[in-house]
């Protein structure tokens, strides 16, 4: 490969990193191969992985004793990309059958942050769908202008990067799988509390949000070096496609987590006697809900709890993965159907409440998931302990507003009262007001287990809900009953007289 341009990288100012990504998108839309975001974003999020992993890699050569690189000569960013002046259909041809193909063939020791193995599954169906060397070309010199090589260049992608994972969401909105607002994630992780040297779990990491500000509790303030190493040893994340794998891959390398412990699996491919036994501390996780996994994951779970609704198995699992820690906690997202079913759903909140404390239930102001879903979600924080009754807390919209949208998102500040009133996570000093109330045990219980209860300090609001969002919550109600004849006629067809 012929050797031409090197140059010492510029500091990557917010402004100057906005003109590259600017300048690489004008680049991508003139080539025919790429159409419309959903190409052209997951395209500057490999090659970006690769100029960012060559920089950390070149970082650890330097500052770790007996380093071995994951790659070679001529296969490193600084090989092909800063220091060849190769071009046009050679270049193409480069990239797509020697490139690509070794990083997909690469085999490391296959232990937890082998960067090979790492290397190998973010790569495994990514594929580069520019048809012009030219422009590949193009682009690959303004990406080369981007610096990962000091702590306030990695700061200043890591905020860059965020509004891309954003994007990413917005243009993949149909697949049923919502972005979550950061305010909202910092808010769990900080009533959940994650310690170092405690196993934290997403199993649905999607691009690593939840894993992300859990490292960053773990490390603010005055925290030893010590403590940092076992933050970062103790994150682990599953996520089920290809493309939020290297997206969160990327989020933690940007935010210091040099060996990121995530896998591409599906979490509900597991029997619970599994997860049980690799269990963790701390599940943080906001999992895809509205979709129908196949009869094969089903028998996973136990007869009387099987269902194809993911948010079900999702929480099954996660009581599994924190039933034998003495301290395991969760908080985990779910939609309305999870409070309100009383069928298969009524005996999964039966099993949980009668293995964990379901402490707190919070329920989420309208439009938080905008424009993904309007469907109306809660939280549930649970651990190990005794079940008492169960707090419900009402996080309100701001005055004036009915909804959320994608340009006037929840605001982190919105939580401040919800926080006082959790009592600085003590939880010892809760009063009921009017947007707090508690239910006992029995009246849950009696109730068939609904959690769909209504905050007695306010009047019934359904006149002041769109019938948008009437609509999808009657949806949501169908299937939830669908489900339910499903199963009957499934236990009809097994009667055997």
């Amino acid at each position: 490969m012929t050797s031409g341009k090197t140059k010492k990288p510029q500091p990557t100012t917010q402004v100057r990193l906005q003109s590259v990504i600017n300048q690489s998108r004008q680049i991508m839309r003139k080539d025919a191969g790429l159409n419309g975001e959903l190409d052209r974003l997951p395209q500057l999020a490999w090659l970006l992985f690769l100029k960012a992993f060559d920089d950390l890699e070149g970082e650890r050569v330097i500052l770790e004793s007996g380093y071995r690189p994951a790659l070679e000569e001529p296969y490193r960013w600084r090989d092909w990309a800063t220091s060849s002046d190769l071009t046009g259909e050679p270049f193409l041809n480069f990239v797509n059958t020697d490139l690509l193909p070794l990083l997909q063939g690469l085999r490391g020791t296959g232990k937890v942050g082998d960067t090979r193995d790492t290397l190998a599954e973010v790569f495994r169906d990514t594929r580069n769908k520019m048809l012009s060397g030219h422009l590949l070309r193009q682009l690959v010199d303004q990406l080369d202008k981007v610096s990962f090589s000091t702590g306030d260049d990695l700061h200043t992608m890591a905020i860059m990067y965020e509004s891309m994972l954003r994007e990413m969401r917005d243009a993949a909105g149909d697949s049923g799988e919502f972005y979550t607002p950061r305010p909202l994630i910092q808010f769990i992780v900080e009533q959940v509390d994650p310690r170092p040297g405690e196993k934290v779990l997403d199993p649905a990491a999607g691009t690593g949000g939840f894993l992300v500000e859990a490292y960053r509790h773990m490390t603010r303030g005055s925290v030893s070096a010590s403590d940092v190493t076992r933050a970062k040893k103790g994150l682990r994340g599953i996520e089920k496609k290809t493309m939020p794998f290297l997206l969160a891959q990327m989020n933690m390398l940007l935010t210091g987590i040099d060996r990121p412990n995530l896998v591409v699996d599906n979490s509900l491919n597991h029997a619970l006697a599994d997860l049980k036994r690799d269990g963790v501390d701390v599940v943080l996780t906001n999992p895809p809900f509205g979709g129908e996994e196949e009869s094969s994951v089903q028998t996973n779970f136990p007869t009387k709890f099987r269902t194809s609704e993911t948010a079900w198995l999702f929480l099954q699992s996660v009581m599994a993965r924190i039933e034998k820690s003495p301290h395991g906690r969760c908080g985990i997202v779910v939609p309305n159907s999870v409070l309100f079913d009383t069928g298969v759903g009524g005996k999964i909140k039966a099993d949980l409440m009668e293995r964990f404390n379901l402490h707190t239930v919070l329920r989420l102001p309208n439009g938080v998931f905008a424009p993904y879903t309007i469907i109306p979600s809660n939280v549930l924080f649970f651990e190990k302990g005794r079940q008492g009754p169960v707090w419900f807390y009402e996080i309100k919209t701001p005055e004036g507003r009915k909804n959320y949208t994608k340009t006037k998102p929840m605001r982190y500040e919105e939580f401040a009262d919800c926080q006082e009133w959790w009592d600085g996570g003590a939880r010892e000093g809760r009063v009921g007001n009017e947007n707090a109330w508690l239910a006992s045990l029995e009246i849950i219980r009696e109730s068939g287990y609904n959690l769909d209860l209504h905050n007695p300090h306010r009047a019934d609001d359904l006149e002041h809900r769109t019938p948008k969002e009437l609509v999808a919550e009657l949806i949501e109600t169908e299937k939830e009953l669908l489900g339910l004849f499903e199963e009957l006629q499934h236990e009809i067809g097994s009667f055997r007289p």
